[in-house]
Order: C-alpha cells, then sequence, then structure tokens
C-alpha cells in the first residue's frame, strides 16, 4: 500500500475528522447568526474553550411587556440610585446640623458668661456709686459738724474710711472753692493715728497727702 508522501492513514484520518468537526461547528454557527438554529448555549463551552463568550439569551424574548419591564427596572435602579443619594445628603446635613447646634451652644454659653460678666460690672459700678454717695453724705454731715465732734467721729473709724472720707472733702471744698477741713481734723486727732492716716495717703496719693501735711504743719484751725 502506498505511504501518501510518508504519512500513515491514521494522521490523515485524524486531521480530516477535525476538519469535519470545525466546518461543522462553523456551519452551526453561521446558522445561528442568520437565526434559523439557537445553538448560543450548547456551543458556549466550546465557544469559551477558544476564548469566545456567547452572548447571553434574553429571557422570555416573546414577552410583549418585556421592554416595559426593562424599562421600569432601568427606573427602579435610577431610583434606587436616587435614594442612595439622598440618604448620604441627609447624612450629611444632619452632620452639619449637629456643628451647627453645638456652635450655637457654645455661643449661647459666651453670651451667658458676658452677661454676667456684664451684671458682676454693674453691680461694682452701683456699689461704687452708692459708696460715693455714702461716703459724700458722711463727708457733708462731718462738715457741718464742730471739728472735735466730727474727729471724734473719724477716730472710731478704719483707716482706709477715713482716707475715703477725706478723699470725699476735698472734693466737696474743691467743687465750692473753698479750702478743705482735712487738714485741720488731722491735727486734732491723735498724733499716731494722724501720723499713719498720712504716711497711708501719701502711698495712696503722693500729691493729696503732701498737701493734707502740708496744711496740718502749717494751719492751726478751720
Amino acid at each position: 500500500m502506498a505511504s501518501y508522501g510518508g504519512v500513515g492513514a491514521a494522521p490523515r484520518i485524524i486531521v480530516l475528522l477535525l476538519l469535519v468537526v470545525a466546518l461543522a461547528l462553523g456551519g452551526l454557527i453561521w446558522f445561528d447568526y442568520l437565526g434559523l438554529v439557537d445553538v448560543k448555549e450548547t456551543l458556549a463551552p466550546v465557544l469559551r474553550l477558544v476564548g469566545v463568550s456567547a452572548p447571553s439569551k434574553i429571557r422570555n424574548a416573546e414577552d410583549p411587556l418585556l421592554l416595559e419591564k426593562e424599562r421600569l427596572k432601568r427606573r427602579f435602579e435610577a431610583i434606587d440610585l436616587r435614594t442612595e443619594q439622598l440618604a448620604a445628603r441627609e447624612k450629611a446635613v444632619q452632620q452639619k446640623e449637629a456643628e451647627v447646634e453645638q456652635k450655637l451652644a457654645a455661643l449661647d454659653e459666651q453670651q451667658k458668661a458676658l452677661a454676667e460678666r456684664e451684671k458682676s460690672f454693674n453691680d461694682s459700678v452701683r456699689q461704687y456709686e452708692n459708696r460715693s454717695a455714702n461716703l459724700k453724705r458722711v463727708a457733708e454731715n462731718l462738715m457741718g459738724m464742730p471739728p472735735p465732734k466730727a474727729v471724734d467721729r473719724l477716730v472710731g473709724m478704719s483707716d482706709e474710711d477715713v482716707i475715703d472720707v477725706f478723699q470725699a472733702t476735698d472734693k466737696i471744698a474743691d467743687a465750692n472753692g473753698q479750702t478743705s477741713i482735712v487738714p485741720y481734723w488731722l491735727s486734732l486727732m491723735p498724733a499716731d493715728r494722724a501720723a499713719a492716716i498720712s504716711r497711708k495717703m501719701l502711698k495712696l496719693q503722693p500729691t493729696l497727702g503732701q498737701s493734707v501735711v502740708a496744711g496740718q504743719t502749717g494751719q492751726g484751725g478751720p
């Protein structure tokens, strides 16, 4: 038997069989493309072996509501996406509201603290004004008394109160264009008490203290 160019019969048969299979597959694919047969799912494993993915089969392709269902499906997907976006936006808004509420609370605390400081300041001013009015009234009363009696009242006060009364008396005398009686009051006080008050006045108001001391040494009476 002839060897047909050195190639055995078995390899030729195998090649022919493979060629027949390839032609058959090609024919089936062509017929499927033409719409004569549907072999996509049947040939899907074979197509995947050669790197070709078969198109997904449309279920219920003859359903008259298929397009409407697809449209509704897309709409529902869009609604779900919009819902997620709105939920994310609502969460961001809630975070902003929490931050704003926190800032408002801090601002409210600052306003309360400011109101407390203002109230404290106003109370201090009123106390000072009341004390100034009281000192002026005490000074006017003492100026209306005989000097020895006024000195008796002054000796019973603390050094700080005496100095405050002296300052109020000096202001009244300056306002009336008169000479202050403070140096004469000091001259009638016990020497040690008058010296202590004069030293404190020199520390608080050197000019006033010097004038009081000068008036005390140069004045023998009111």
